[in-house]
């Protein structure tokens, strides 16, 4: 076009249109115009033709590529080779047109569409070219020409492209222009379309593909798929196990893209100890145990870093809550014991302050807490919790219970639950609430008569179940007690110990039972005390010798004389000896024997009753007179004796009663003064036998039931010279023997039983002992 404007300009100029008809395939017209001066020499090139026309020179010479003019004399020339349009000879511009201006135009049919070289074009264009960058395109060919030839250039419709046509000489070369910039993370290629549309009508066109490739630059920072990542983990699971794992991307390729992990270099030293993090797959996993107690949370700060130059990195944070479990046992802790506390204290006095603890959380750190034993104690909750009181519950008594071994109990309520013990030692102190008590109430003592004056004689012993000073017990006997009983002025007691001594030796004969009073106080304050009764028993010894009462003679000697007739039969009573034992008991148990006697043959002596009696009836050989002599002692363990001597002599019949009445006048004489000395004896015995029944009788009215002594009055008594006592205490039966009583004896048929007859002496301790004494 500007060619033709400048030729329209320029009257000098030479305005040719032709056309060029050539065979390339197929047959091909086009219309080009191209002006020039006239008078040019021959070879001056106007165009080039080929280049033009978008034709491949090496094709030329074998399509035959020419100007096909209609006329022998061509004033152009197409040169086979390069496509060039030549001048082949000089144009007279006056003489070709005759002087008129007017020129012969060759119109262009628009039979052909504009192509380009190359189907598809490829770009790689970085991510970070500026807005503003062109890229030239392949520009398309159209064979038409003029208005059928390529008037514009087109590009489908992109938010980052636009086409932008430059006009060089008679060519629009159009160029690709970045109005946008790139981004290969959201898209990494780009398929355009650029179409040339000719300005036929209608119009033709022809499309290249142009392919853009974004090359990738590190402008991303990995990105992570959570800000934060949260998990919970037991405490008790195993190293190795796997926490959680973090997730990162990075758009960008290559190396740009490739991502490694780390932990934040700001961490804890004891998170590195616990936690592992891959680098490669960002999986964290537990590299130590875990403690709930010692934290139950872990804040990890993780670092993604690209490999790009430089790299980009990005962080998020790791939160990892560790659960509880029940893995630890409650713990006991006593912050304030009071290890004694006095029995006297009242129900609710605070003996300590307990509380319990547990590290572990939620269920696995509830309590429970109890006392295990069943004791006079009771765990109160306080006002804080799992804070107690150890209070009593019930009255205390040490001397019952000297001391508690209180164990609690603190359960936790996990699964399984733990429990732990802890065991307080309570010490009960003692008050002086006990009296002193004897073992038994009243007390006997059985003393044994002619004893060492200023000796112990027995020991009284008290308890006090109170210890230390209320424990500590004195003794002293009462005094002032009946005016008429001297006997307790005659004792002396030890007030540490309660041994008792005698200041005088008793004698059975004279005192057989006496009771006092001692009293036992403890060193408490205030001082409690108690007393008992004791009861004391004279026991006889065989201090006594056996007492002849027949026959004694006028003149006080123990001997004699009896007159029997000649003519009595075997088993006459010829006399019985009498006798007296003050002492009771085997002591006083007499038996009689016959220490000489002439004739052996003629009289017997009865060892339990002293009665002689003949053994045959007398002959006229026997002498008439005989001497026997009789020993009579008692049955103590050191015997003691007397002997009597009786002279019997035989007379006539006649003689006898004579004999007789003389002897019963004098008999009378000597009865009348046995009898004196009888009654005497018979009232102080009765005498002492009332005030031992009155002395039992009392003591038995203030006996305690186990303790209880039974006075048994004996009912066999006969009016003899002879009494007994009989007597219980516990287990031990005893008896006191007095003279001219009998009881449970056995008498002797056809005599008057004035003699002590007694069972066999090798009788057991348990049994009973009946003692007979006759007068």
């Amino acid at each position: 076009m500007r060619r033709e404007r400048r030729f329209r300009s320029n009257n000098h100029r030479f305005a040719f249109h032709f056309f060029l008809i050539l065979f390339f395939g197929k047959q091909t017209v086009a219309e080009l115009r191209y002006s020039i001066p006239e008078e040019m020499k021959e070879g001056t090139v106007v165009g080039n033709v080929a280049k033009d026309l978008g034709l491949d020179k090496t094709y030329l010479v074998d399509r035959r590529f020419r100007v096909v003019s209609g006329s022998k004399d061509a004033f152009f020339e197409v040169n086979p080779d390069n496509g060039a349009l030549q001048v082949n000879k000089k144009i007279d511009r006056e003489g070709l047109c005759l002087g008129s201006g007017a020129f012969v135009e060759i119109t262009d049919v628009n039979d052909h569409s504009p192509s380009f070289s190359e189907k598809v074009q490829t770009f790689e264009i970085g991510e970070q070219s500026s807005p503003g960058t062109r890229f030239e395109l392949h520009a398309a060919r159209d064979p038409d020409a003029g208005m059928n030839s390529i008037r514009t250039y087109m590009l489908t419709s992109n938010d980052h492209f636009e086409i932008e046509i430059i006009q060089s000489d008679e060519d629009k070369i159009p160029f690709l222009v970045l109005k946008k910039s790139l981004d290969r993370e959201q898209k990494d290629k780009h398929l355009l379309f650029v179409t040339a549309v000719d300005g036929g009508k209608p119009p033709r066109s022809g499309t290249l593909n142009v392919s853009i490739t974004v090359l990738d630059i590190n402008d991303n920072r990995p990105m992570f798929s959570q800000n934060n990542y949260q998990t919970e983990i037991y405490e008790n699971v195993s190293v190795g196990t796997t926490v959680t794992k973090v997730d990162a991307t990075d758009p960008d390729e290559g190396p740009n893209g490739e991502i490694e992990y780390s932990l934040s270099k700001t961490l804890a030293r004891k998170v590195y100890e616990i936690f592992e993090l891959d680098s490669l797959s960002g999986q964290i996993t537990l590299k130590g145990s875990l403690d709930f107690e010692e934290a139950d949370i872990y804040k990890l700060d993780v670092q993604a870093s690209d490999k790009g130059t430089p790299p980009l990195t990005s962080r998020c944070r790791v939160i990892v809550k560790i659960k509880d479990v029940n893995d630890n046992p409650p713990e006991i802790e006593v912050t304030s014991l009071s290890n004694t506390v006095s029995e006297d204290s009242k129900p609710g006095t605070v003996i300590s302050l307990i509380s319990v603890t547990d590290n572990d959380s939620g269920i696995n750190g509830k309590i429970i807490s109890s006392i295990t034993e069943k004791v006079p104690f009771e765990l109160k909750p306080s006002y804080k919790e799992n804070t107690y009181s150890l209070v009593t519950r019930e009255v205390l008594d040490r001397e019952q219970v000297p001391q508690y071994d209180i164990t609690i109990k603190a359960t936790d309520c996990g699964e399984p639950p733990i429990s732990t013990f802890k065991t307080l030692n309570i010490q009960i102190s003692d008050v002086n609430d006990n009296s002193p008590h004897f073992d038994q109430s009243p007390i006997q003592f059985y003393l044994v008569e002619n004893n060492v004056a200023g000796k112990s004689i027995f020991s009284i012993s008290a308890t006090d179940n109170d210890i230390n000073e209320n424990a500590a017990v004195t003794y002293h006997i009462l005094r002032g007690g009946s005016d008429n009983d001297l006997t307790p002025s005659f004792l002396n007691i030890n007030s540490d110990n309660g041994q008792i001594s005698a200041l005088k030796s008793f004698d059975f004969e004279t005192v057989k039972t006496f009771q006092f009073r001692v009293v036992a106080s403890d060193s408490g304050t205030p001082s409690l005390s108690s007393n008992v009764t004791v009861n004391v028993f004279i026991l006889d010894q065989n201090d006594n010798a056996p007492v002849i009462l027949y026959p004694v003679s006028s003149n006080g000697s123990v001997e004699g004389v009896e007159e029997i007739p000649r003519n009595v039969n075997a088993g006459h009573l010829v006399t019985k000896v009498r006798a007296y034992d003050a002492d009771i008991g085997y002591n006083g148990w007499l038996l009689f024997s016959l220490q000489e006697v002439t004739d052996h043959s003629l009289f017997g002596l009865d060892r339990y009753t002293g009665q002689i009696r003949t053994l045959r009836s007398f002959t006229e050989t026997d002498e008439a007179e005989h001497k026997l002599v009789i020993l009579v002692k008692d049955n103590g363990n050191v015997s003691l004796s007397a002997t009597a001597t009786v002279i019997v002599k035989l007379v006539e019949p006649k003689e006898a009663f004579a004999a007789s009445d003389v002897k019963s006048s004098a008999k009378a004489d000597e009865d009348n003064n046995v009898t004196f000395y009888l009654m005497i004896t018979l009232g102080s015995v009765s005498a002492l036998f009332l005030i031992s029944i009155i002395v039992l009788i009392a003591m038995q009215c203030s006996k305690s039931t186990d303790y209880t002594s039974k006075y048994l009055q004996e009912t066999n008594y006969d009016g003899t010279l002879c009494h007994s006592i009989q007597y219980r205490s516990g287990d031990k039966r005893y008896m006191l023997v007095g003279p001219r009583m009998s009881i449970g004896s056995t008498i002797v048929p056809g005599s008057h039983a004035n003699t002590l007859v007694l069972p066999d002496r090798r009788r057991t301790s348990e049994e009973v002992s009946w003692f007979i004494l006759t007068a």
